[in-house]
């Protein structure tokens, strides 16, 4: 199988060294993403398009066509076959059985491109393919300005190919091709298709969490920015920080004129995330704030909060309204994580300002200790992102793993006392409650194609119950330890 891929046709309007170097960084990260499927898989290409080579025997093609549709700077992607050239009219039986069943009732237009001397014309061709088509389907004729179907033929010396169905790409540039910038990620809608159309236009983008909520909060963002980064912008290398801010909150509780909290939260989380951006090279925020969704949102508190750093801040969700945000979510996928994840909001006021005064916003700063953001941004802690779901083991070869994938099944084992005192609750997962007394006869019952992780306050009791399941045969059992 054969692929051709045309570049968004942004990239086509650039200058020539401009589109030189995104066109060659689109061959590598699609020659990386590919190599995961098959070392086999050829990626070359020119100026103008990218030519993908796809052993045809290894069932390859679903997910090759899964994973372009998910590259940044694609605008199209049209599946190729390749002839030896003999006569126009074996080109015309070609498109013929190219195209079966997929003409009838539409309107045609045959677009072909010669390369190298032959004895006929490009104009040749697309007559002769043209009176091939109309003879063999009931064709609802050719309309050469807007066709519904459009037959793309073209011969380059002794082969020609001949394009068959098309595939839409995602557009944009090719991520690693503009910038770095830092999304300020909660898991949210807004923040989660922020983080998206940054990729999206070629931006290369490090995830910052500011952790109100306490473990399971965490959980969930880590499972949302590993997917986006996985799904889309794996081509990269790029960090997931999160910075403990609840002594933050609580110091701006504290120290702050109750309606200016918000305000000064989102200030307090950008001068943070200015300090690390400078560790990482990072050229701009991202934050997901759409005008006049919430009270801290109006432009003039949004000029208020980016007077707390001098980092220049993105906001690509600027005007758009709630219902697109939640669309474009649906379609990337990250709309089932948002509708899962809690609002940790860290604080609310009764009656917050909506015209903040910068002069009034920087004095109730001046009484707070300066100290304990220091702290949250020393303590902050960086992992590589392709390592969020990564596990440990034990010296008895129990895996304890810090983030759960979507799909795992979290067992509480705590005695039904414990649990009721500090209930479990994650995101993105289902937690079943089954004591430790009664896990090896419960355990038995469960659908065995699932993987579960054991879960107590201090990790003993999950361990060794693990260890009896595993020497019982069930390899399918870890034990859940956040924070460990």
């Amino acid at each position: 199988m054969k692929l051709l891929i045309r570049p968004a046709p942004e990239v086509a309007i650039k200058s020539k060294p401009v589109r030189q170097q995104q066109m060659r960084q689109l061959r590598q990260n699609i020659r990386k993403l590919l190599k995961r499927l098959d070392d086999e898989i050829r990626v070359e290409g020119a100026w103008d398009r990218v030519d993908v080579n796809v052993p045809g025997e290894r069932g390859l093609y679903g997910p090759v066509i899964d994973a372009l549709l998910r590259i940044p700077g694609i605008s199209s992607i049209q599946e190729i076959e390749v002839f030896p050239v003999v006569s126009l009219e074996d080109i015309g039986d070609k498109a013929v059985a190219a195209y079966a069943g997929r003409l009838d009732g539409k309107t045609l237009a045959v677009r072909a491109r010669r390369i190298g001397k032959h004895d006929f014309r490009s104009l040749d061709i697309e007559r002769s393919v043209g009176a091939a088509l109309l003879k063999a389907y009931d064709t609802a004729g050719v309309d050469l300005k807007s066709p519904d179907v459009e037959v793309r033929v073209e011969v380059k010396n002794d082969h020609f190919h001949v394009a068959t169905r098309k595939h839409q790409g995602m557009g944009g540039y090719p991520v690693g091709s503009v910038d770095t910038v830092m999304t300020l990620i909660s898991g949210g809608y807004d923040s989660s298709v922020a983080a998206y159309l940054m990729m999206r236009r070629g931006l290369r983008n490090h995830y910052l969490f500011f952790n109100l909520g306490g473990t399971a909060h965490e959980v969930g963002v880590r499972q949302v920015a590993h997917y986006l980064w996985e799904r889309y912008g794996a081509s990269h290398s790029v960090k997931f920080i999160s910075v403990p801010f609840e002594g933050v909150v609580a110091e701006i509780m504290r120290s702050v004129n109750h309606r200016h909290w918000g305000v000064v939260l989102k200030r307090q989380m950008l001068k943070a995330a200015a300090e690390i951006a400078g560790t990482l090279n990072v050229t701009g925020l991202v934050m997901g704030d759409a005008v006049a969704q919430v009270s801290s949102q109006t432009l003039h508190n949004l000029n208020v909060v980016d007077r707390a750093s001098d980092e220049v801040v993105l906001r690509p969700l600027i005007a758009m309204d709630k219902q697109e945000i939640i669309r474009i979510a649906h379609d990337i996928g990250t709309e089932s994580f948002a509708r899962n994840m809690p609002e940790y909001c860290g604080v609310i006021s009764q009656k917050p300002a909506t015209r903040a005064k910068l002069h009034r916003v920087e004095h109730d700063e001046e009484q707070m200790d300066p100290q304990v953001l220091a702290e949250a941004i020393e303590n902050r802690e960086e992992t590589p992102i392709n390592r969020l779901l990564d596990t440990t083991v034990t010296p008895e070869e129990v895996e304890l793993v810090q983030t759960p994938a979507v799909d795992d099944v979290i067992i509480d084992v705590r005695h039904p006392s414990e649990e009721e005192r500090s209930p479990l609750t994650l995101t993105n997962n289902d937690v079943l409650k089954m004591p430790f007394y009664e896990l090896n006869q419960q355990f038995e019952s469960l659908p065995q194609g699932r993987q579960y992780l054991l879960y107590c306050d201090r990790g003993t009791m999950s361990r060794m119950h693990a260890v009896h399941l595993k020497a019982e045969g069930h390899d399918n059992v870890k034990v859940y330890a956040p924070g460990r």
